[in-house]
């Protein structure tokens, strides 16, 4: 038969008080999350920048995790098993604090974003929309580091030996990591030459479509077709990269082929009031306007036509080029001139 252990009334009531303690810093948490954070979110809101709205919301979860560490802290004064002043345990509270305060660091980092937009917006200094998430994602990783030491540290592991360590083996990493290593130089190629940002139309002989992002690793870029297709950045950086986002007009070039039978004066009236139409159309770039009787064709008298139009955005491109199309066609119907088609003329010889 086994006998019950009978706890003292003292040991009771401290446990009672304990369990009582880390309640109340629940109920607290409950509190703070439901008011007090809400009414910092309003007022946060009515500054004049929205840092500090970001910045509480960063720091949301982290401090609701801090009550129940705060409460867990508490109530182990009243506990009769642990004692606060135990070795492993003010480890413990010292790293779990470390994290919560890296975890806000790192939720705010990505803030980052919105410090530049507005740096843009008071001084005009142009920062890349590839900078800025690189920025990010670098200032992530130093906090993730830093914090992994500091706790490291706070159990007395020897951060200095570790390090030293990655020294020795420094070789034989690189060696194995050679692909990563040229990627992320081929990511920092990317950034300082600026070929391309987010958002901009590239063509590759790997790949065609508008870029969504880059990591350290990899460039994504979506195609026109939907798929996302991941291109490591050493690939990238040693391609010819043609950034159709950044053309400055955009090129119609073509042979307009008429009749043989079309008189030289007609001929010269259509070529004359096509170079009018062009040069008083307010989406055509002025500096380049070709319209010239180019030569004679096996079927045609060909009118070579080159020209630029203003917009570089591929849907009003071809509104562009279809308005000129039907005026070119009115042209020629009101100067009787009708377009070539292939044809043959036959001569038979009677005897």
């Amino acid at each position: 038969m086994f006998q019950g252990v009978i706890l003292p009334y003292e040991t009771i009531e401290n446990i009672g008080i304990s369990i009582a303690i880390l309640l109340i810093f629940l109920i607290f948490r409950k509190l703070f999350t439901k008011y007090v954070f809400q009414l910092f979110l309003k007022i946060s809101k009515r500054t004049p920048t929205e840092f500090f709205t970001h910045l509480c919301l960063s720091f949301e979860n982290p401090v609701r995790w801090l009550f129940l560490i705060l409460g867990i802290y508490v109530s182990i004064g009243y506990f009769p098993y642990i004692e606060q002043s135990n070795h492993i345990f003010q480890k413990l509270i010292r790293s779990s604090i470390i994290i919560i305060i890296a975890w806000g660091l790192y939720n705010l980092s990505s803030v980052s974003s919105l410090l530049f937009t507005k740096i843009n917006e008071r001084t005009n200094l142009e920062v890349d929309k590839i900078l800025i998430p690189f920025i990010s994602k670098a200032i992530r990783f130093v906090i993730v580091a830093i914090s992994f030491s500091i706790i490291a540290q706070e159990f007395d592991y020897d951060v200095n030996g570790f390090v030293a360590g990655l020294g020795l083996g420094g070789l034989a990493f690189a060696l194995a990591a050679k692909d990563s290593i040229g990627n992320l130089f081929g990511g920092i190629v990317i950034i300082t030459e600026k070929p391309f940002s987010i958002g901009d139309w590239i063509s590759t002989p790997s790949v065609e479509g508008t870029v969504e992002d880059i990591t350290f690793r990899s460039t994504r870029i979506r195609t026109f077709s939907q798929a996302l297709v991941t291109v490591p950045n050493a690939t990238l950086a040693n391609e010819n990269i043609t950034n159709w986002s950044r053309m400055g007009k955009r090129r119609i070039t073509f042979n307009l082929g008429v009749n043989y039978d079309t008189p030289k004066t007609k001929l010269e009236n259509t070529i004359n009031k096509i170079k009018d139409f062009l040069k008083n159309h307010p989406h055509i770039h002025q500096d380049t306007i070709f319209v010239t009787f180019d030569h004679f064709n096996e079927n045609s008298l060909d009118i070579f036509l080159y020209f630029f139009t203003n917009t570089t955005v591929w849907e009003d491109y071809l509104k562009i080029k279809e308005d000129i199309n039907f005026s070119i066609m009115q042209i020629l119907e009101n100067e009787g001139v009708s377009i070539a088609f292939p044809s043959r003329t036959l001569y038979l010889k009677h005897e």
